[in-house]
């Protein structure tokens, strides 16, 4: 079998640095996922096979299109491709489907995780991770990963810290109990990476080189900047396609907005108030196209008075992308913003601040046009576009979470204001009345035992508020 002269300009236009490459059939599925320590020759070996009767041969036989990903190392590429086979189950990598085969990759359940390799998969509450062709590799990964995740490696905790303490390979939990915070974080960045994430290694390293320019470590915090700026290339790399139907959707987004990374993990907010009173905020998050509602935020207004959107935007941007939140939450490779050109100008001016590198829209109430900093006019996509309608459903959920949590901040404070000057309601006896019974109607439509006992106050006091109330 001659190998199509398509193939051989692809082959040859691989780039000779480590990664992933996926070999895709007519319908774009992946038929086999390797790992190269340098793609271009990994990828030129396979070919020899083309036209044999093995089972290279036959898989080659199939083959009408090469993706590839970037990777910093071979190690990376090594978790890299078990998280891929994992995810598109290609047909050709039964050997790595063999889950008693091969070594994992495993995050202890204990209070201070470790991070190990084991050949067997138990249900003991540790986090799992493979299977893994190369036990060589893994190894070699895992001394990558201890480095940038200093976790501890002794599988009972002495009384003092030890070496791998003194030369930075772990937080010393053992000793140093106020490191508890740290370390957990630590444990979550590692999950991310593992999960297929880079941008949370970067994110990891950046944290630890602040700390040390903040100790004076000069050395140590330019040699993770070099690091960084090398990893760099890694996080803007192309991503390989689901082959799910929000993927094309997200493809094709991706394409039509330009945008230099695949849209996985979208973020979008709103701004809701009226007349400036009890003005909230709303984050919500769509990952692989769908509501991760677990991830949802909101924000109560706290720097602006009265009416002014866009300094509400700004807050909300630096309250989401500084802070607590930056620290604990993946960042997005998109952020939606739900109104015109100004409202995108204020979140730009905040996020040009930290600055993330993500890419930033908006999208307008008026003919839903959606505008991208830089670009004079607006997208203006057919309203029955599967990308369109996908950005509706972010803009509308976002709406609808901003506008609950307004509702519950304006309940609350109707609530309130009707208990005002009531004898013996205090501060205490308004929170326990919100919390236990809610609003003014539900209040009201209580006798005095059941306002008593649900509220667990006096009768004397209950018949004073729904007298008050009813008044």
């Amino acid at each position: 079998m001659s190998i199509p002269e398509f193939l051989k300009k692809r082959v040859a236009g691989l780039p000779p640095e480590p990664g992933c490459y996926l070999f895709k059939d007519r319908s774009g599925a992946p038929v086999y996922i390797g790992k190269a320590n340098s793609l271009r020759k990994r990828v030129s070996s396979h070919f020899r096979a083309a036209g044999s009767a093995s089972k290279m041969g036959i898989m080659l036989g199939q083959v009408t299109g090469i993706d590839f990903i970037r990777t910093a190392t071979e190690a990376e590429a090594l978790l890299l491709e078990a998280s891929l086979v994992k995810q598109c189950l290609p047909r050709f990598n039964s050997e790595l489907k063999d889950d008693k085969s091969y070594p994992y990759l495993k995050i202890t359940a204990e209070e201070y995780p470790r991070l190990v390799i084991t050949r067997q998969r138990k249900a003991d509450g540790g986090k799992y991770f493979g299977p893994y062709t190369s036990g060589w590799l893994l190894r070699q990964a895992v001394r990558m990963l201890r480095r940038l995740f200093p976790l501890r490696t002794c599988r009972s905790l002495p009384q003092k810290v030890c070496l791998m303490y003194h030369i930075g390979q772990c937080r010393g939990p053992c000793e140093f109990p106020e490191a508890k915070k740290v370390y957990d974080g630590t444990v979550k960045e590692l999950e991310r990476f593992l999960e297929g994430r880079p941008d949370a290694l970067v994110r990891h390293l950046a944290r630890r080189m602040k700390e040390y320019a903040a100790e004076r470590e000069y050395e140590k915090a330019q040699a993770l900047y070099e690091e960084i700026k090398a990893l760099g290339q890694c996080v803007a790399r192309p991503r390989p396609h689901p082959l799910t139907a929000a993927a094309v959707v997200l493809t094709s987004l991706q394409k039509a907005l330009g945008l230099d990374r695949y849209p996985s993990r979208i973020e979008g907010f709103d701004i809701s108030n009226v007349q400036g009173a009890h003005a909230v905020g709303s984050m919500v998050v769509f990952a692989e196209g769908r509501p991760s509602r677990a991830e949802y935020r909101h924000f109560r207004v706290r720097t602006v008075a009265g009416i002014d959107d866009y300094r509400m935007m700004a807050e909300i941007m630096r309250r989401r992308y500084t802070g607590s939140l930056a620290r604990n939450l993946p960042l997005p490779d998109l952020i939606l913003i739900d109104g015109g050109k100004g409202h995108l100008a204020a979140a730009k001016r905040e996020l040009d601040a930290v600055p993330l590198g993500v890419p930033v829209i908006s999208i307008a109430k008026q003919h839903e046009h959606l505008f991208k900093p830089g670009r004079e006019g607006p997208f203006i996509f057919p309203q029955d576009s599967p990308y369109l309608e996908l950005i509706r459903r972010l803009r509308d959920e976002s709406h609808r979470f901003a506008i609950r949590y307004y509702r519950k901040l304006h309940r609350r404070s109707v609530v309130r204001s009707a208990l005002d000057g009531i004898p013996g309601v205090g501060p205490r006896t308004k929170a326990i009345l919100l919390k236990k019974v809610g609003s003014v109607n539900r209040i009201q439509s209580l006798s005095e035992k059941e306002l008593a006992e649900k509220a667990g106050i006096r009768e004397m006091l209950a018949h004073r508020v729904l007298e008050a109330l009813r008044k």
